[in-house]
């Protein structure tokens, strides 16, 4: 069974809500940042970076607790206002090129313990120490996890019910993405929903690694406090079939000592290789890679993708442990995915034409294009306790900062 729970939530107030709301604090460039900061009094970033100015010159614990003072501020001038009872949500997102549709609501930090959550990725242990740090000094958290539910007829019939009714807040933004956000807060719609939830055995985080695990973490040093939000982390929860998965691509800064003529040798030994010149080429299926390097884009056909299935590990069969197995570790000499300052990650969301201009500029060698995996295939990752490589999935849709807040 999967518990949820509908929360307190704090929100923007409805004339504000479209000015408070922000995208991720990492997607912006510092002159980006710094425009927001200067023009838009009422920008969630003034919260979660309060000390933009000289935020290199002050440690974290201190920048946590300005962090924590610049929300209350923002309580104490009504830019924040409370529910008086615990609801769920229904939130739309309409992008230009899809609408997400899921539900706002608390995810039980038990069942993530007893893998009823499941996970497919790894996490890095001093990110997980610091977002525990920023939660147990700001006492709040806006960034839920996103966690993917079996599709199910039923429940997509009672969400489009939900969503004939009027709307509690209605905004765009200047990216020009359209935003629904809808209550659910009567008694019968809560038992409705958290009932239907009790019969699903499993959900899949599919965003928030980082943030789940912080949770629990949190909870297993505050539990003694008796406080019953530390049961609980904010998710949006999504059907399987409303996520966007994207791969994420690779960019290397060299070659690793080898002449473009011997990498293209060594890359032949596991893989067919078709030279596409010019054109902008993109893996079309699994087992099949693009590369792009000095000027050319090749297509990269994996020679083993036909042995038997029976013989390899669910791992060893995942496009981006392929790429790593054969190239970029006994190649090009890369065994830090995460931490290897020669290799950096672009998200397949963006035009391969990107990845052409960041090596065409000469900062960067070889450039690898994968093909995205689907949700089957992290789920049985997932269902198996296997871990996918660093940087496998860029999964959409990505939730804004300051839209709802989960206090603890």
């Amino acid at each position: 069974m999967a518990k949820i729970v509908p929360f307190k939530a704090v929100r923007p107030a409805p004339d504000k809500i479209g000015l408070v709301s922000c995208r991720n604090y990492e997607d912006y460039s510092a002159a980006e940042l710094a425009a927001w900061l200067n023009f838009n009094p009422y920008s969630f970033l003034h919260v979660i970076s309060p000390a933009y100015a000289n935020v290199q010159s002050i440690g974290l614990k201190k920048r946590f607790k300005g962090v924590a003072l610049k929300y209350k501020d923002f309580k104490a001038e009504n830019i924040f206002i409370q529910e008086e009872k615990p609801v769920f949500y229904l939130y739309e997102i309409n992008t230009k090129k899809q609408k997400f549709t899921g539900i706002i609501a608390g995810t039980s930090v038990i069942d993530y313990k007893n893998n009823h959550i499941k996970k497919h990725e790894d996490t890095l242990e001093y990110r997980v120490e610091m977002f525990k740090s920023y939660l147990h000094q700001t006492r709040f958290n806006t960034e839920p996890v996103l966690i993917t539910y079996p599709d199910s007829v039923e429940l997509n019939t009672w969400i489009l019910l939900k969503k004939q009714g009027q709307p509690a807040n209605q905004f765009s933004t200047t990216n020009k993405e359209k935003h629904t956000l809808w209550k659910i807060d009567t008694q019968s719609d809560i038992d409705w929903l958290q009932e239907h939830f009790d019969n699903i055995p499993n959900l899949y985080i599919a965003d928030g690694h980082h943030r789940s695990a912080s949770a629990e973490k949190l909870y297993d040093d505050d539990k003694e406090l008796n406080n019953p939000n530390l049961d609980y982390f904010m998710s949006f929860l999504i059907a399987e079939s409303n996520v966007k998965i994207y791969e994420f691509n690779r960019i290397i800064r060299d070659l690793n000592d080898h002449s473009k003529e011997d990498f293209l040798k060594l890359i032949a030994e596991n893989f067919i290789i078709k030279t596409k010149d010019q054109e902008l080429w993109k893996p079309q299926n699994k087992f099949e890679f693009s590369m792009y390097l000095d000027g050319d884009f090749y297509a990269l056909y994996y020679k083993h993708e036909n042995s038997n299935s029976n013989e390899r590990s669910i791992l060893e069969t995942l496009d981006a442990q392929i790429l790593y197995d054969k190239v970029l570790n006994p190649i090009l000499g890369i065994e830090d995915l995460r931490n290897d300052e020669r290799i950096e990650y672009i998200p397949g969301n963006k035009s391969i034409t990107t990845i052409k201009e960041v090596i065409d500029e000469g900062g960067f060698k070889v450039g690898f294009m994968l093909y995205p995996s689907d949700i089957s295939e992290i789920k049985t990752l997932a269902d198996n306790n296997l871990i996918m490589p660093p940087k496998s999935t860029y999964i959409e849709p990505k939730f804004r900062s300051g839209l709802v807040v989960y206090e603890l």
